[in-house]
C-alpha cells in the first residue's frame, strides 16, 4: 500500500503539491502559546517531509503560482506606494529605504563572515528578514548565472530552504518580541502613555463632528414628540445642533399619517414621530428628552446601506476627517456613521486629525440616501463582487514578466528585472491604477488572499519538495551557524531605525516602531506592538513603510545573489 501510495505521487506531483498545501496550513495553524509557525513555514516543512519520497517536479509549476503571489502583492500596496514618494510621505519613503539597505548589508556580511555560499546567502535574507518572496526572485536570479555549473545551482537552490526554515522563526518571533518588548526600553519610553498623548493631541478623546461615532454600531428608534420636548416647534437642523459635538440625525418625520424626509429647514411639532439614528448609548441618555420611544415600524422602515468607499477624489487628498465632516457646511457627513479607516489592509485610528489618502477605504453606514451623496462627493463603492477583471489581471502580469526578461549585458555582467521583478513592478503600476480609476481591474479581498497565500505557498510546497532530499544534511552542516546569523540579520536593521528614527528623522515611539515593522514587512510585529501600545497610533508609520519594504526587500533577492556570486 505505502509502496503504491509513494510510486502514485511520484507519477502525480500535482497531488503531492496539494497534500503538501494541506499539511503545511494544518501545521501553520498549531498555536504554541501565543505563536504559530504560519502558513508559509508550514507548508515549507511539509514539503521538505514530502520531498523525502524523491518527487520531481516541473519549476513551471512555482513559476507559476509566484508570479501570480508578485501580482498580488504589487497590486495590494501600489497606491501606498507612489503615495509615499510624494512629498507628504518622503520621510517615510526615505526610513524604508534605510532600514531595507540595512538588511540587504547585514544578510551580505553575515553570509561572508559565516563562509556561506549564494543559496544560503539568500535564504538568510529571505527567512530573517521574513520576506518570502525572496526564495521566488533569488531563484529566477540563480538560474541565470553564468558560468555556473547545473548541479552547483542545484546545490544552491537546495541550501535556500534550509537557511530560510532556521532563521525564519526568530524572524517572525524574535521581530515581535524586540519591537513591542525591548525597544520602547531602548527609546526611553512608556509606549502606552506616548501614544495616548498623540491621540490626545490628534483629538481622539474630543467629540467632534464627523468622528465621535466613527467605529460604533448606530442603532435608528422613534420617539413621539412631547409638547413640553425640547425639539418642539424646532427646525430639524437646529436640533441636531443641540446635540453638537454628539452626532444625532432625524432621518424621517411622520406627521400624522403623512411620513416624510425632512429637509434641514423642516419644523418639529407636538405629536410628530421621529426616526432618530445616533449611537446606541446617546439613544439611552438622550431619547426621553424627545418623548415616548415607540414601535413605528413602517417609520423605521427605511433602506439603509453599510459598504466600503475607495477614496479616489484628489480634493480630498490630505484632508482631516473633520474637515471631511466639515464639507459643504457640515451637510456632507449628515447621517454617516464612519465605522472603519484601513489602508493597505490595515485599520487606522480614528481621530479629527486623522488624514486620508486616495486609496484608503471608508467602511461607512447610514441610510441609503446618505451613503449615495457621500460616494458621489468622495470616490467610488466597493461593492461586494465574485468577480475578477482576468483581463486586467492577465495583461498585468503576462506585460510585466515579458519586461523584466528583458536582459541588458553591462560589460561581462547581465542585468535584468527577471520575470519576477517585472511582474511585482506591474502589479504596483496596475494597483495604483486601480485606485485612480476604480471602474476596472477589480479584484476582490477573497480572490486577493488566494492570489497572496496560495500563490506564494505552492511556490514554497514546490520549493521544499524540491529539495526535500537535501534539506537534513545542509540543515546539520550549517544549522547553528545559520541560527546565529539570523538573530543578527533579524536585529541589526531594527537598532539601526530606532537610532535613525528617533535622532534624524523625529519620529514619534508609536509611529517609529510601526514604521520598522513596516519597513520589515512583519505584520505580526505590528499586532504585537499596538497591543503594547494600547492604540492603533503605530499603524499611521506602518502603510508606507510597508510598500516601500515590500518592494525593495523582493528585489532584493536579485541583488543579494549578484553580491556574493
Amino acid at each position: 500500500m505505502i509502496h503504491w501510495l509513494v510510486q502514485t505521487l511520484r507519477d502525480h506531483p500535482e497531488i503531492a503539491v496539494f497534500l503538501t498545501l494541506a499539511i503545511g496550513f494544518f501545521i501553520g495553524k498549531i498555536k504554541i502559546g501565543k505563536f504559530t509557525l504560519g502558513s508559509v513555514t508550514g507548508v515549507l516543512l511539509a514539503g521538505v517531509l514530502v520531498g523525502q519520497l524523491h518527487i520531481t517536479i516541473s519549476p513551471n509549476v512555482k513559476a507559476i503560482f509566484f508570479l501570480m503571489f508578485l501580482f498580488a502583492v504589487g497590486y495590494s500596496v501600489g497606491p501606498q506606494f507612489f503615495r509615499g514618494l510624494k512629498s507628504g510621505g518622503l520621510a517615510q519613503v526615505l526610513f524604508a529605504v534605510i532600514v531595507c539597505v540595512t538588511c540587504l548589508l547585514t544578510a551580505y556580511a553575515a553570509t561572508r563572515i559565516c563562509g556561506l555560499d549564494v543559496g544560503f546567502g539568500a535564504g538568510l535574507l529571505s527567512g530573517a528578514c521574513t520576506i518570502s518572496a525572496v526564495l521566488g526572485v533569488a531563484t529566477d536570479s540563480i538560474n541565470q548565472l553564468a558560468n555556473v555549473a547545473a548541479d552547483q545551482k542545484k546545490l544552491f537552490l537546495d541550501h535556500m530552504p534550509v537557511a530560510y526554515a532556521v532563521t525564519y522563526l526568530f524572524g517572525t518571533a524574535g521581530s515581535a518580541w524586540f519591537l513591542s518588548s525591548l525597544a520602547p526600553k531602548l527609546l526611553r519610553v512608556n509606549l502606552a502613555e506616548e501614544c495616548k498623548k498623540l491621540e490626545a493631541q490628534m483629538g481622539a478623546t474630543e467629540a467632534e463632528p464627523g468622528v465621535v461615532s466613527a467605529y460604533q454600531k448606530f442603532v435608528v428608534r422613534a420617539y413621539r414628540v412631547s409638547s413640553d420636548s425640547f425639539c418642539a416647534n424646532k427646525t430639524v437642523e437646529e436640533t441636531e445642533q443641540h446635540f453638537l459635538p454628539l452626532r444625532v440625525f432625524i432621518e424621517r418625520i411622520r406627521q400624522v399619517e403623512k411620513i416624510i424626509e425632512p429637509a434641514a429647514d423642516q419644523v418639529i411639532h407636538a405629536g410628530d414621530v421621529i426616526a432618530l439614528a445616533a449611537r446606541r448609548d446617546v439613544e439611552l441618555r438622550e431619547g426621553p428628552s424627545f418623548g415616548i420611544e415607540v414601535d413605528d415600524a413602517v417609520l423605521l422602515d427605511f433602506p439603509a446601506e453599510f459598504l466600503d468607499v475607495v477614496i479616489t477624489r484628489r480634493k480630498i487628498e490630505g484632508k482631516t476627517l473633520q474637515e471631511l465632516a466639515e464639507m459643504e457646511t457640515g451637510r456632507a457627513a449628515h447621517g454617516i456613521f464612519l465605522r472603519k479607516l484601513m489602508r493597505t489592509g490595515v485599520e487606522l485610528p480614528i481621530t479629527p486629525s486623522t488624514k486620508v489618502n486616495v486609496g484608503d477605504v471608508l467602511q461607512i453606514g447610514g441610510a441609503k440616501r446618505d451613503v449615495e451623496r457621500v460616494i458621489q462627493q468622495v470616490g467610488y463603492a466597493d461593492r461586494p463582487t465574485n468577480m475578477t477583471d482576468m483581463v486586467f489581471m492577465g495583461l498585468g502580469i503576462g506585460v510585466g514578466a515579458i519586461i523584466g526578461a528583458i536582459t541588458f549585458t553591462l560589460g561581462s555582467v547581465p542585468l535584468t528585472l527577471s520575470t519576477s521583478g517585472g511582474t511585482l513592478i506591474a502589479g504596483l503600476v496596475c494597483g495604483w491604477l486601480r485606485s485612480v480609476h476604480p471602474i476596472f481591474g477589480r479584484i476582490p479581498a477573497p480572490a486577493l488572499w488566494v492570489f497572496n497565500n496560495v500563490g506564494l505557498c505552492a511556490f514554497i510546497a514546490v520549493v521544499g519538495i524540491t529539495a526535500g532530499p537535501g534539506f537534513v544534511e545542509g540543515l546539520k552542516q550549517q544549522g547553528l551557524t545559520l541560527f546565529i546569523a539570523g538573530v543578527a540579520v533579524t536585529i541589526v536593521p531594527f537598532i539601526v531605525g530606532l537610532l535613525v528614527g528617533k535622532y534624524i528623522f523625529k519620529m514619534h515611539p508609536g509611529i517609529l516602531l510601526g514604521a520598522c515593522a513596516g519597513a520589515r514587512t512583519t505584520t505580526a510585529a505590528l499586532g504585537a506592538i499596538q497591543e503594547e501600545a494600547k492604540s492603533k497610533v503605530p499603524a499611521l508609520g506602518y502603510t508606507v513603510t510597508y510598500a516601500v519594504g515590500n518592494t525593495l526587500l523582493t528585489i532584493w533577492g536579485v541583488i543579494i545573489v549578484m553580491l556574493l556570486h
